[in-house]
């Protein structure tokens, strides 16, 4: 679905076997349904399918539906959207205060999802849908805009060519089809698998990219227990059927924590393969992973504790908490650790200082070193206060007497 290929008025990226049996397996299953097509979920919102035209229900194909972890109000940045499906369930989820942008490359899925804009948005009760032709893994370079210029601006010299790419970065850097730090969250249906391999590190970049801080990434997709040998790696059929770009499940993880991602957490997970192929299995698994960790540490006098059961636990920037103890941590991390909407909800108490501290005198905090918060630190050093017991505020259940 979101492959180098030639634009219908120019040639906008090479194509390799690979990516042409993507472009064009997808491109038939947007004229008539491939049931066996990726991995089919039935587990979808029943009131959200029925807003859906039965074309767009039976043209979809993905594995899971990570549309249920969006939240109303919210932006949305859906990565692959082919038919439109989980856009425009997303579209009627986050409400008229939210907005969601497809983004796809394949031309005949977008043609057969921006058909229905109209009638959806009538059916919904508004209109907060775009579709964005781009590829997944550049998803500042809008083909629409690019292929308009080159109708403008045939390429037959090889200057005309120096002119194309010079208009590629212009469109990338002032008319961007999705911009930075535009979503809430960027979701993908069995997408991501079918980008190249070569192209995966720069895909995650560009998910970072998209997100707002504290934004997150919620990702359906298809794993394997072991890493498909060569043959597999370079068959058409099995890399469009979603099997030969399959990540390895633990690498899946791993691709999020190198973009820098934190809370990297397995939503679901299939517990039976979908497929087996030469014994390697083949499943759904859904992750979840946060934008936000990154920025200068300044010492709040916070502390947090880990409530357990594990008797230490360590998170994505290397910071070990021990179970029951207040362990000192800096004003952004305390943050993180304590959001109530993030990956470590429940998971921690915050001990906030008695007396708070200005953010502009707050000396920076050094976070490679572990250490706990000394109760003075967060009381004061001069505290000395005797509080007496308040029998009425303890026992406000009236379970003491």
């Amino acid at each position: 679905m979101n492959v180098r290929a030639s634009d219908r008025n120019g040639t906008i990226g090479g194509v390799d076997a690979l990516e042409r049996a993507v472009l064009n397996r997808y491109a038939d299953a947007s004229r008539a349904a491939e049931p066996a097509l990726c991995c089919p979920t039935g587990e979808y919102d029943a009131s959200l399918l029925a807003l859906l035209p039965p074309e767009i229900v039976e043209r979809d194909y993905g594995c899971g539906d990570p549309g249920r972890y969006v939240r109303e109000g919210e932006t949305v940045v859906d990565l692959g959207s082919g038919a439109g499906k989980i856009c425009y369930m997303l579209s009627k989820r986050v409400g008229p205060t939210g907005r969601v942008i497809g983004v796809d490359f394949n031309q005949a899925m977008l043609d057969l999802a921006r058909r229905y804009q109209d009638e959806m948005a009538r059916r919904i009760g508004w209109a907060n849908l775009t579709f964005i032709r781009a590829r997944i893994q550049d998803m500042g370079l809008d083909l629409d805009a690019l292929a308009g210029w080159l109708e403008r601006h045939p390429v037959t010299t090889l200057d005309g060519a120096d002119a194309l790419e010079s208009e590629r970065q212009r469109l990338r850097a002032e008319a961007p089809g999705v911009p930075d730090d535009i979503a809430d969250v960027v979701v993908s249906n069995c997408v991501l698998n079918l980008v190249g391999t070569e192209e995966k590190d720069r895909l995650f970049a560009e998910i970072f990219r998209v997100l707002r801080k504290g934004g997150r990434a919620v990702i359906s997709d298809i794993v394997c227990d072991e890493t498909p040998p060569p043959g597999m790696r370079s068959d058409p059929h099995l890399w469009s059927g979603c099997i030969a770009g399959a990540f390895r499940e633990d690498e899946f993880l791993e691709r999020f924590e190198r973009a820098g991602f934190h809370g990297v957490e397995i939503l679901e997970r299939a517990a039976a393969p979908w497929q087996v192929i030469n014994g390697i299995e083949f499943r759904s698994m859904t992750v979840r992973a946060f934008k936000g960790k990154a920025g200068p540490c300044f010492d709040h006098d916070q502390a947090v504790v880990y409530r357990g059961p594990w008797k230490r636990v360590v998170d994505d920037d290397g910071h070990v908490l021990l179970r029951g103890k207040r362990m000192a941590v800096c004003d952004k991390t305390y943050r993180i650790l304590t959001d109530a909407r993030g990956p470590y909800a429940g998971q921690v108490i915050g001990v906030e200082p008695l007396t708070p501290v200005d953010p502009a005198r707050a000396p920076r905090f050094a976070c490679e070193k572990q250490a706990l918060r000394d109760p003075r630190r967060t009381k004061g050093v001069d505290y000395r206060d005797t509080v007496p017991a308040d029998g009425e505020a303890c026992c406000t259940d009236g379970s003491c007497g």
